[in-house]
């Protein structure tokens, strides 16, 4: 299977700027990721980027680096431009990994290129992992999603969705039921030429309500097949306790 991996790649962040440059075990967090990446056994995997400072530290560590607009509204439009820029075919496969997901397992990153490689039904491919926890279940940075029997996905939310009409287990650990809770993982797959009609699409007004991307693509009728994680997956790094949480994990040799 013949996959590329593209990290968008942004200096600025909301809540925790520089974050991809932290300090993590003694490299930048970016490193962590983009190594993640190269032992997925993609073909070849890019930095996309619009700051010099991110070029710099990726060229240091010996990632393929590329500058791109630093108009772009999202990390979907900047994989857009860099998949046009190194010249990828229109069927060629491009693996979307967070810049801030240090842990990300590469089994995961291969999974999500042979779901969508797998399914020629498929626009795009992600991933979810069963929801275990009452507190991951309401938390709104926790995005849940609903899908067919046939896994493809119905709809994305930061509401608990689905909402039991006879309430809420009250126990802290959630019971295995079905259809169970599933909370999305932020890695996808996509062919080129998809990434780039999705890319002229505007933002729908489901997605500006609930600020998820992902949204766009259903509300134009695309097909987005969800596959279980086979391997966990811990969530990135959005904010300084994320960082000092992290920073702590990896001091323990993970």
């Amino acid at each position: 299977m013949n996959f590329t991996v593209i990290i968008p790649a942004r200096f600025q962040a909301t809540r925790l700027p520089g974050k991809l440059l932290a300090d993590l075990g003694g490299r930048p967090l970016l490193q962590w990721v983009h190594e993640r990446a190269l032992a997925s056994g993609a073909a070849r995997v890019v930095i996309a980027t619009d700051d010099a400072r991110i070029e710099a530290a990726g060229r240091a560590f010996g990632a393929e680096v590329v500058l791109t607009s630093t108009e772009h509204r999202s990390g979907t439009d900047r994989i857009a431009e860099a998949a046009r820029q190194i010249g990828l075919a229109d069927d060629a496969v491009v693996v979307n990994v967070q810049g801030d997901e240090p842990l990300m397992p590469p089994a995961l990153i291969r999974q999500v290129a042979g779901n969508l490689a797998s399914r020629s039904a498929a626009d795009m491919a992600t991933l979810s992992q069963r929801i275990i926890t009452l507190a991951e279940l309401t938390n709104p940075n926790a995005v849940k999603v609903v899908t067919s029997r046939d896994g493809y996905a119905l709809y994305f939310s930061r509401a608990l969705i689905p909402l039991p009409r006879d309430g809420m287990p009250e126990a802290e650990h959630l019971p295995e039921v079905s259809p169970g809770w599933q909370r999305h993982l932020g890695i996808y797959a996509y062919r080129v030429a998809f990434l780039r009609a999705f890319v002229q699409w505007p933002p729908c007004p489901l997605e500006n309500t609930e600020m998820l991307e992902q949204l766009r693509a259903l509300w134009n009728g695309a097909s987005v097949h969800v596959d279980e994680a086979r391997a966990p997956a811990l969530q990135g790094v959005d904010t300084p306790e994320d960082l000092a949480r992290l920073r702590a994990l990896i001091a323990t040799g993970v």
